[in-house]
């Protein structure tokens, strides 16, 4: 039987020193809330950035895209579904979809690298198997 994890949305607040005069939320906050999103993600898994760190692990972002559909405004939640779309054992990339009661406000997607602690490349199926077979384990092809 394959064991399934259901990760949960991460929820932001819409702060107001996040919008601008015209009470529209900055866009470069969309990237912080996906940072935000992801140290939820791997906290949710079990890998989250003190165990990575403790593990000899970085993960910088190498590629984000984003595609704004809708603004949002001050003390909107915004709820943010983090989903693994591709992981290589090197890199891995995520989709995040921001919704607003329902509503899509915006997608996008992230890739990181994993780095060791001499700052070169790593394979994580080889350096660290549980946490490659984590993140296999949640790639999805939607």
């Amino acid at each position: 039987m394959e064991f399934i994890m259901l990760i949960k949305p991460y929820h932001h607040h819409v702060q107001y020193y996040e919008t601008d005069q015209m009470g529209i939320t900055h866009h470069s906050n969309y990237i912080r809330w996906m940072e935000e999103a992801r140290v939820d993600f791997l906290n949710q898994i079990g890998w989250n950035f003190a165990r990575l760190e403790a593990s000899g692990i970085t993960s910088p972002v190498i590629d984000v895209q984003c595609h704004y559909a809708w603004p949002t405004h001050f003390d909107e939640q915004v709820q943010i579904t983090v989903t693994v779309t591709k992981f290589t054992g090197v890199k891995l990339s995520l989709a995040y979809i921001m919704t607003v009661n329902e509503q899509t406000v915006c997608t996008a997607t992230s890739t990181h690298a994993f780095l060791g602690q001499d700052g070169q490349l790593i394979r994580l199926k080889r350096t660290h198997p549980e946490f490659a077979a984590t993140l296999t384990s949640l790639v999805t092809t939607n």
